[in-house]
């Protein structure tokens, strides 16, 4: 059991110094990001040349990150099964049929 134990220490031993390391030296961090009085940043999208739809996208999210959060979580499934519907007339058509097949574990 010693062994064991002598194989994993130094390893061990470095990732918990560069953990605690890394914790003493976030309020260094903190204040060489500012400090003093910083103004709140404000990131936009630039919707100069966009197409219409990418135009709205791009609109929603200077506009609203609620609206634009629940825009995103709602359509990338309906984006997935739209695709998944897609690929599957496409393999279908192609002879490869994903409904029927047998378990080659067995």
């Amino acid at each position: 059991m010693r062994s064991f134990w002598n194989t994993w220490r130094r390893p061990l031993k470095g990732i918990w110094v560069s953990i605690w390391g890394g914790l003493m030296m976030m309020p260094a961090m903190a204040m060489a990001a500012g400090g003093g009085k910083v103004e709140q940043m404000v990131i936009v999208a630039d919707t100069r040349g966009l197409p219409p739809w990418e135009a709205w996208w791009a609109n929603l999210y200077n506009e609203s990150h609620v609206y634009f959060t629940i825009v995103t979580v709602i359509l990338i499934p309906v984006i997935g099964v739209i695709f998944g519907s897609i690929a599957d007339f496409f393999m279908a058509m192609i002879g490869i049929d994903l409904k029927s097949r047998d378990l080659a574990e067995h």
